[in-house]
């Protein structure tokens, strides 16, 4: 059986960590295909620093390419959430996989996809990374609310007339001098 390992950390940040980098995704489901009979690791689809909110990650399309070429027989990945964090991506990468009957294994989160408990099991948990992706949006929404509200700069590009220092946007008397004239 020809196996596919895909791995996808969010952020640089979670790249850099031992525990959840996309390596160490790698060596756990490396360890699990050892433990089957006749599986064989075909390919290892690696997205470093892409959400899974989309679809659109450069590993992830390959993937997608290699099971249309009927190249691969299994996806594993480390948790369902590395695949996609959102239910209906997920629904349609099922439907692509039953298509052309490949099978989808999570390791650290196994269930049988074949029967209505496994698919209420990989539902729930599709449904908590939604929630999970939602709250750390909203978080990061409050963060950067509060971080203006204190006169913080939240980045992008600094608006002509202005200079960054301390993490705060003050006047460049040079440059305003110039707006001035302007208005």
């Amino acid at each position: 059986m020809n196996c596919a390992v895909y791995t996808r950390v969010s952020t640089d940040n979670q790249a850099e960590k031992d525990f959840s980098s996309c390596e160490a995704q790698e060596e756990k489901i490396r360890a699990f295909v050892k433990s089957q009979n006749n599986w064989e690791v075909f390919k290892v689809y690696s997205d470093p620093g892409y959400t899974g909110a989309t679809l659109n990650r450069p590993a992830l399309q390959e993937l997608l390419q290699d099971i249309r070429e009927g190249k691969i027989n299994i996806v594993l990945v480390y948790k369902i959430d590395r695949l996609t964090r959102s239910p209906k991506d997920f629904y349609q990468l099922i439907e692509l996989f039953e298509k052309y009957e490949v099978d989808f294994i999570s390791i650290t989160e196994r269930f049988d996809t074949s029967t209505s408990a496994g698919r209420l099991l990989r539902n729930i948990m599709l449904t908590f990374a939604q929630f999970e992706r939602e709250l750390a949006s909203e978080r990061t929404k409050d963060k950067m609310l509060e971080r203006a509200k204190k006169g913080m700069w939240n980045g992008g590009i600094v608006p002509y007339g202005y200079k960054k220092e301390n993490k705060k946007l003050v006047i460049n008397s040079k440059e305003a001098e110039i707006v001035k004239l302007i208005y």
